[in-house]
């Protein structure tokens, strides 16, 4: 519907989302170039929706917004003609609920027979957890990752630093399987649907715990292997100012460097052993508390030691090597002012962006949308003034 550019320029979304998985794999999909159009509620129906703070999904970032009152049959039928139009629909609801409103898979495969429809979802859309309300906490929780993370001083899994079942299993499985989708259908000419389950896409990341279970009966959990805090090598560290360091040094090779620069060769013969992880992580311990953070970062982190600090989202916006790579983006609020946020930082996508000026929530695009899907001014006037559209 406008013109970007980009490895997906040429295609246009519509997505029904306004946070979560889905949201995460809209931002993801304007990153590359795709005409992303944001579907909300108009204001007197929104309320069950949520509206994320201004800087964040990317401040809105090369997307456009049009609201919509789709309870309505007007609204719906003007829902339809974008639709008509659309490659990729992306939404969230509770399983069932867009087809009982008219706008599922089905309604607009008949209008659009090569439309790309991608629901989103904690469970999936059919099970017996289907219904089951949730967030990012639950999808890992019944996936495991929970289960297999630290644990809390009383014992109970740490809770995560991220929402990854939001980012990495929903999110990204959804752009996963959308470009996979739209792939397809050069081939064929033909759309597809598509039900991302935000608690599948966590086994897929726990795969490797999974199947070792299921291949030999061994329980995994905190502890209980390389990479979840089983050896003195894979482990964090705490240096003589408070801060810390992350080390991950799994090869032998690594791990001999490690060892001969924290003055601890007598353990390089026992790296796996077992019986020595404690003493081990003691001496580690010993050593690493002798000099500050930073000054070990100089020391190792470019030394075949695989250690890094452990960053404060502070250290992480300042650091050195994201900087290089143009992770952020500069973006201005009318009100807050300019700030930076974390621009397009997958392979492939633009990174060095223009200023993006952050638009106010009652900013719409509603017009200029409507007019490219077939409707009149005079029609447009009509669905605003009674409302349907905003």
């Amino acid at each position: 519907m406008t013109g970007r550019a980009g490895n997906l320029a040429g295609l246009t979304v519509l997505d029904l989302a306004s946070v979560g998985p889905a949201a995460r794999a809209s931002r993801i999909l304007a990153d590359y170039g795709a005409t992303v159009v944001k579907v909300g509620p108009t204001s007197q129906k929104g309320g069950v929706q949520i509206q994320p703070p201004y800087y964040s999904y990317g401040a809105g970032r090369g997307m456009q917004r049009i609201r919509i009152d789709l309870k309505t049959e007007r609204g719906k039928s003007a829902f339809l003609k974008l639709a008509a139009a659309a490659d990729v629909v992306i939404e969230s609801f509770r399983p069932g609920v867009a087809a009982r409103m008219g706008i599922g898979y089905d309604d607009l495969h008949g209008l659009n027979p090569r439309i790309v429809y991608c629901s989103t979802s904690g469970y999936g859309q059919d099970g017996p957890h289907s219904q089951w309300a949730g967030h990012d906490i639950n999808y890992l929780a019944v996936g495991g990752y929970l289960h297999c993370s630290g644990r809390r001083a009383d014992g109970g899994p740490a809770l995560p630093g991220a929402t990854v079942a939001d980012s990495a299993a929903g999110g990204m499985q959804a752009v996963i399987a959308i470009m996979a989708a739209l792939l397809r259908r050069e081939q064929n000419g033909e759309g597809a649907y598509l039900d991302v389950s935000v608690a599948d896409g966590v086994l897929q990341l726990m795969s490797l715990h999974i199947d070792r279970y299921l291949a030999t009966g061994e329980e995994p959990g905190p502890g209980g292997d390389i990479l979840t805090g089983r050896h003195a090598f894979y482990d964090v560290y705490q240096a003589s100012d408070g801060q810390w360091l992350a080390v991950g040094a799994i090869e032998p090779a690594f791990y001999r460097n490690l060892c001969n620069a924290l003055g601890c060769e007598r353990w390089i013969a026992h790296q796996m052993d077992d019986a020595r992880q404690d003493e081990i992580r003691a001496d580690f311990r010993r050593a690493f508390a002798t000099r500050t953070r930073d000054e070990w970062v100089a020391a190792l982190a470019a030394n075949d030691t695989c250690v890094t600090p452990v960053n404060t989202i502070p250290q992480v916006v300042a650091d050195e090597g994201f900087d290089a790579r143009h992770a952020f983006a500069r973006a201005e609020h009318a009100k807050s002012g300019e700030f930076r946020n974390v621009g397009p930082v997958l392979a492939g996508a633009e990174r060095n962006l223009p200023l993006h000026r952050v638009r106010d929530y009652g900013e719409t695009d509603t017009d200029e949308l409507l007019r490219a899907a077939g409707l009149s001014r005079d029609e447009i006037a009509d669905l605003r003034r009674d409302g349907v559209v905003e």
